[in-house]
């Protein structure tokens, strides 16, 4: 290994899995070191550590997050298909939904990926629920009512679709494979679990933007499919100004100098590759913290290292999150809000807040929800 390059730790861990560690990531083309925790005492230390190139963390971190490493969960199945990329698009047939799927198609065209559009529908009627008796009275008396929602769910999908196929003929949209399916249930559930099925690389959702009410049912699911996966999610307001990445000039990144942030960022820019941004690295001040800046500018010159033809800046925003970042989008002509969030439990959800259902309902800003 080059000694000239400085190394980082990757991680800690017994020597065992160490090993195992350390041939995976060389399998990846990362060099990897194994050094005692206690040199004073080596071969006794109660873990070694894991030091590559700082070059190679944002790959590294990547392979031990997509492996699931020294994890014992099950795996989760996906459905198998021709291996390109996916979009998914959720969409309630709103004109939110139809901007939504311009902007997803437009990506697909850019990173050669297909759509699949989803709409999930309420059926009110359970009688699976009620005794048996009354199931079949129950089923004779609703089973019109609840053909007539079917065929009307149909009748309004494929109307979309015979609006998309009229852009795509006229060029407004571009001729990408694309294909729908329709679920039974509540919205933001069956997204989810459609998500660990269909395993796409970016959710695209439309919604209402500024100012809309928490009790806003396309606002309140787009919040919970934030909350719930592991996939991007990016929404997109109904005053959203673009209709393409192409013309995306500006994006802040809101960081809060955790390692999460390097996967983050990484898999943000696969989708930002090519394109000519500026990425603003953006820090919501701590008042007890005075080495905000200082911090802020180390973050700036690690990404700029990563990625030499990247353009950048950073900005600490003191005082009320909300207000200032605002005014900051308004100043530097913010086009996109990027920023990490963890899943959380339902009571964390109910009772605190994140930082990202804040934005949600506080900006007409597109926002690219990244799960570092």
């Amino acid at each position: 290994m080059n000694n000239d390059e400085k190394l980082v730790t990757l991680a800690i861990h017994t020597n065992e899995k160490a090993q195992i560690l350390k041939s995976v990531l060389e399998a990846e083309g990362i060099k990897v070191s194994i050094d005692d925790v206690d040199l004073n005492h080596p071969g006794v230390s109660p873990g070694v550590r894991i030091r590559i190139q700082e070059t190679d963390l944002p790959k590294a971190l990547n392979v031990v997050e997509n492996r699931h490493l020294f994890s014992y969960a099950e795996p989760e199945t996906y459905r198998t298909d021709d291996g390109r990329k996916r979009i998914l698009v959720p969409i309630d047939f709103s004109d939110y939904s139809l901007k939504a799927c311009r902007i997803a198609f437009n990506l697909a065209k850019e990173i050669n990926a297909k759509v699949k559009i989803l709409h999930v529908y309420f059926n009110p009627y359970y009688p699976t629920a009620l005794p048996m008796a009354e199931a079949f009275a129950y089923q004779g008396k609703e089973g019109e009512t609840f053909q007539n929602i079917i065929e009307k769910v149909k009748a309004d999908i494929q109307r979309l679709c015979g609006i998309i196929d009229e852009k795509i003929a006229s060029g407004e949209f571009p001729p990408v494979n694309y294909s729908y399916v329709l679920r039974e249930g509540l919205p933001e559930e069956e997204i989810v679990t459609f998500s660990k099925e269909y395993k796409p690389a970016m959710i695209v959702m439309g919604t209402r933007g500024k100012n809309q009410k928490d009790a806003d049912l396309i606002g309140s699911v787009t919040a919970e499919v934030i909350e719930m996966t592991r996939i991007p999610v990016f929404t997109v307001p109904e005053n959203t100004h673009f209709h393409s990445m192409q013309q995306v000039k500006n994006v802040a990144f809101l960081t809060n100098y955790s390692q999460r942030d390097l996967i983050s960022f990484d898999s943000m820019m696969k989708f930002l590759t090519g394109h000519e941004v500026t990425v603003h690295f953006t820090h919501i001040a701590d008042k007890e913290d005075k080495w905000d800046e200082i911090k802020l500018a180390g973050i700036r010159a690690y990404f700029t290292k990563q990625y030499p033809n990247l353009k950048t800046d950073y900005k600490v925003i003191e005082g009320d999150m909300l207000s200032g970042i605002d005014a900051f989008v308004k100043d530097a002509k913010i086009d996109i809000l990027a920023l990490t969030t963890a899943k959380r439990n339902i009571f964390a959800r109910m009772f605190n807040p994140s930082m990202s259902r804040k934005m949600l309902f506080h900006t007409d800003t597109p926002l690219f929800v990244l799960r570092g």
